[in-house]
């Protein structure tokens, strides 16, 4: 027999009694949760409904949002924005107690990589394994791979002004990260400045990436679920599931085939590389090897990372170099007095101390932002006060590069394109005290030495060899990001290209 329907009475009482409890969740969130006084809208205030409504331009909200409360702002139920500068060494110096963020940090999808390592004493002891293979030596050993990536848009560039084509840089760019760090980590170059789409495709696979994080905020219950369909069934579920699921196949793939050439003695470079290294028990300093599922979500995080945080400033140099003839002018005249001879090798020692091309990196990362968004800590006890309020411990707090490096107290004019503003010595450490592209204190990106090394070499060579460049069709409203942790172009508008300016 078929069960009764439900009386109508009791449909009605449980519609009263969800209703009752949302009512009290958000009386309590507004008036009686300890952050009910700190200055911002209702909404945010009692749901994280507002930051999945803003998405990936949230970060452009909570800027409106300083402007009209003030440098201290509510963002989430539990979570306080801050945009004093002052706070920066607060949260994020060396030896924080602040952790990061499990929610935010979890919506990644890489439990078990150095990056998202919510505690602070695993994070330690992960990424001692990580920063020997990107201290000052091994990013001087490397320099021959990222000048063999650097020649490649140069050849690339050439043919197409050969062909009186544009030629793609916004993709371009991206390659060499990506061609450096798999060159390094698994001893076998993607190669995508070969491929015919120049890694359009692994671009938007990676891309794709961006809206499971907020969608994994919303519903974190969504993203354990994910985690633990097997990869070849939830490559088939589509959306966020697929995007995640395809990226971490991709990482198992690298990590067998590693694996795989380690033991038969075929690893082509006398030089170690990243998962040689973390797969080798011997070289562990007494810590077990990490286990398969952990090194997937470090090569994951570290492919996320490559594809488009570094290659993103140096479309934004070349985007607002070859269209500003004075900044191009004074850029090429500095290369060619240091490196005589229109082929000459552009050694990364001697290009780092270049004053004006150094200017142009720091604009560069200053307006790439690299992650846009804010980088939220958990408040360690007993507490603390910002600009008066006090943050009981457990509270969420964060601040952004987006907020900081475009201070115009600090960066006058801050969207402004200016490398003369960090020729002077003294200004150059106030404003690189305002700077977080990398992030900062024990969290800093480790991949930063190698980052540097990158910009400095590609950019450094691509100016010195070509000097009538000009924009095309690209324009400012073409380089507005979205944020997905790291920065993006919004899909759609038209990727950076550059050709020959008539003569």
């Amino acid at each position: 027999m078929l069960a009764h329907v439900a009386h109508p009475a009791f449909l009605v009482a449980v519609a009263a009694l969800t209703v009752g409890y949302v009512a009290a969740q958000i009386a309590y969130r507004r008036f009686f949760h300890p952050l009910a006084k700190t200055p911002g809208p209702f909404l945010p205030a009692v749901t994280t409904l507002y930051q999945s409504y803003y998405n990936s331009r949230y970060y452009l909200e909570i800027e409106r949002l300083h402007k009209k409360y003030g440098p201290i702002v509510r963002i989430q139920p539990n979570e306080i924005h801050l945009s004093d500068q002052q706070h920066f060494e607060t949260i994020y110096h060396v030896g924080s107690k602040y952790t990061k963020s499990p929610v935010y940090y979890g919506a990644l999808c890489i439990p078990n990589a150095t990056h998202t390592t919510a505690s602070n004493e695993i994070h330690k002891r992960k990424r001692a394994r990580l920063n020997p293979m990107f201290s000052r030596k091994m990013v001087l050993e490397l320099e021959d791979v990222v000048h063999s990536k650097a020649n490649k848009v140069i050849a690339l560039t050439r043919a197409s002004i050969a062909a009186k084509q544009p030629v793609d840089l916004h993709h371009a760019f991206r390659c060499v990260s990506v061609d450096v760090i798999t060159e390094y980590a698994f001893d076998k170059s993607y190669d995508l400045l070969d491929s015919p789409d120049l890694g359009a495709h692994f671009f938007r696979m990676v891309r794709g990436l961006g809206p499971a994080m907020y969608f994994f905020q919303q519903f974190p219950l969504m993203r354990d679920v994910t985690l633990k369909i097997p990869p070849s069934a939830a490559y088939y579920m589509g959306g966020a599931m697929r995007q995640v699921t395809t990226l971490q196949m991709e990482a198992v793939k690298q990590l067998s085939d590693v694996k795989a050439r380690m033991n038969a003695g075929k690893l082509g470079t006398t030089r170690p590389t990243i998962f040689s290294e973390l797969l080798d028990p011997e070289k562990q300093d007494g810590w077990p090897a990490p286990p398969a599922h952990e090194l997937k979500d470090e090569v994951y995080s570290i492919l996320a990372a490559a594809a488009d945080t570094t290659g993103n400033a140096m479309t934004v140099a070349c985007y607002k170099v070859i269209g500003n003839q004075e900044i191009y002018s004074a850029l090429r005249k500095e290369l060619h007095a240091a490196f005589p001879g229109p082929d000459a090798k552009l050694n990364f020692a001697t290009l780092e101390r270049l004053p004006y091309l150094t200017g142009v990196v720091k604009e560069s990362l200053r307006l790439s932002f690299g992650v846009p968004g804010r980088l939220p800590r958990v408040v360690p006890q007993p507490g603390a006060t910002f600009n008066g309020h006090f943050l009981p411990a457990g509270t969420i707090v964060s601040m952004s590069s987006w907020i900081m490096q475009r201070n115009e107290e600090i960066f006058p004019d801050a969207m402004k394109f200016d490398p003369t503003r960090w020729l002077d010595p003294v200004a150059y450490r106030r404003l690189d005290n305002h700077m977080m592209p990398f992030g900062g204190g024990s969290r800093v990106c480790v991949g930063m030495p190698l980052a540097y090394a990158e910009l400095y070499i590609t950019l450094g060579t691509f100016f010195h060899r070509f000097g009538n460049l000009k924009v095309h069709e690209t324009t400012d409203e073409d380089m507005v990001f979205e944020d997905f942790f790291s920065s993006y172009q919004i899909e759609g508008k038209k990727w950076f290209k550059a050709v020959a300016a008539e003569t």
